[in-house]
């Protein structure tokens, strides 16, 4: 992008579509191109979802709750009583229903990053970036590492990985394989192949939808907020008057408070698509 000029519009959304890599991509599948933003913001926001929850804990009494504790303990009853309804197994709710307690947090955490000025934290590290004696103008940083397609398979591949132990758990390592060959269409030899197929189909369906789910809607509300930044723009560099600034500033601030309750409720499928996928784990063909 060039310092005597502005990006164009095009230049603009690629800039920010563009992830702080360790190493520039080649073209090709190359898995040790990571997307460091995405591990950062993540990373991060994963600290502070757990720090919330154990300093919730830690603080709770018995007594009259304050507003924090009572707002935890909402979220808490609201997840749990999810949970009892999906998964009858008491045991196994003792870990599930706390992970999918920490999953809505950390979705949503990472979902909430799209409320913020698209500009702010890109603008922040391109400062430091150019201090460090860097070319500020190519540094990137995409700050809602829901709207990255890796993180959210990365999510929901974690979440296989769960379904496929409790699987074995449950129904043992024997009875899981006897499941893989001879359900949903019997146990007859020659229908062994095509279960196992089916199967196979069904647990990948299932992963690549619930990550693809999570980041189609990010990508576009982050992409939604980019064009309104847009507008914001182009207010300032030709309209004299104040009709487009004024515009702006009513767009964003409605899609802003539409986008709360998008957040909210791709954190909470996420979160509940999770305890069913863990719930069928225990259910027996």
């Amino acid at each position: 992008m060039s310092a005597e000029q502005g990006p164009s519009a095009g230049e603009y959304i690629v800039h920010h579509l563009t992830h702080l890599q360790n190493k520039p991509m080649s073209g090709v599948i190359d898995f040790s191109v990571f997307n460091i933003d995405s591990i950062f913001w993540s990373i991060a926001l994963g600290l502070m979802g757990c720090f919330v929850l154990w300093r919730a804990a830690s603080t709770a009494t018995s007594g009259a709750p304050g507003r924090f504790q009572a707002a935890v303990e909402i979220m808490f009853e609201l997840v749990d009583s999810q949970a009892k309804g999906i998964i009858h197994n008491a045991e196994s709710r003792k870990l599930v229903a706390p992970l999918a307690l920490t999953v809505f947090v950390w979705i949503f955490l990472l979902n909430a990053m799209d409320l913020f000025p698209v500009d702010l934290f890109p603008m922040i590290f391109q400062a430091i970036y150019g201090a460090a004696g860097h070319d500020a103008h190519h540094a990137y940083m995409r700050v809602v590492p829901s709207a990255d397609l890796s993180t959210t398979l990365g999510l929901s591949t974690s979440v296989l990985l769960i379904c496929v132990f409790y699987n074995i758990k449950i129904k043992g390592i024997g009875g899981w394989v006897h499941e893989l060959f001879c359900a949903p269409f019997g146990a007859h030899p020659l229908l062994w192949p095509v279960n196992f197929v089916m199967q196979m189909i069904e647990f990948a369906a299932k992963t690549v939808s619930h990550g693809m789910r999570l980041f189609g809607n990010m990508y576009a509300g982050e992409l939604v907020f980019m064009l309104i930044a847009l507008m914001g723009g182009a207010a300032a560099a030709t309209l004299p008057g104040v009709l487009l600034p004024v515009g702006h500033v009513i767009a964003g601030s409605i899609w802003a408070i539409f986008h709360i309750m998008i957040i909210t409720l791709q954190a909470f499928i996420f979160m509940m698509l999770t305890l069913v996928y863990v719930g069928q784990a225990h259910d027996a063909h």
